[in-house]
């Protein structure tokens, strides 16, 4: 039997499930990005300002894409924090104000969410659903690159 868009019901299930807690990973990523944006201070205070609002913006549409893959799917997307917490392994953060250490969990929080993507896309290209492939294949794309650069500011 298989959905609306002709992917095999119980895979489709599988995936919503596996973007439902990736979009958990991102809602607080984003959360903890806006909170790095608002609270910098420093020598690089303008430079990572302007960097970390690109971020959570980036995160934004992230949010809503794969909130909307899971409705594709022909299932409902999470929307309580409270639930978030629960299956993220990202976590919300402290206050930070320091620019290096705000880096280096934003650098944390891309590792878990391509390793995380990467497994997506073992169930997509299973299921043979193409529009989730590339949704994860895009995005992994540029966050290498985004951690390349973030990985740069810290000479790492």
């Amino acid at each position: 039997m298989t959905n609306a868009i002709g992917i095999e019901k119980n895979k489709a299930e599988k995936l919503a499930s596996k973007l439902n807690i990736l979009l958990a990973h991102y809602s607080l990523f984003y959360q903890n990005t806006r909170g790095y944006h608002w609270n910098i201070k420093g020598n690089k205070f303008f430079e990572l300002h302007l960097k970390f609002e690109e971020l959570y913006n980036d995160l934004l549409l992230k949010i809503d894409e794969v909130a909307e893959r899971i409705l594709t799917l022909g299932h409902s997307p999470e929307f309580k924090y409270s639930a978030y917490s629960k299956s993220s392994a990202i976590k919300e953060s402290a206050l930070v104000s320091n620019g290096t250490k705000a880096v280096e969990n934003i650098l944390a929080s891309f590792k878990i969410i391509i390793e995380m993507q990467r497994g997506i896309l073992v169930l997509s290209a299973d299921a043979n659903d193409e529009g989730t492939n590339a949704l994860m294949s895009d995005y992994i794309r540029l966050q290498e690159k985004q951690v390349w650069m973030y990985s740069s500011f810290l000479k790492k």
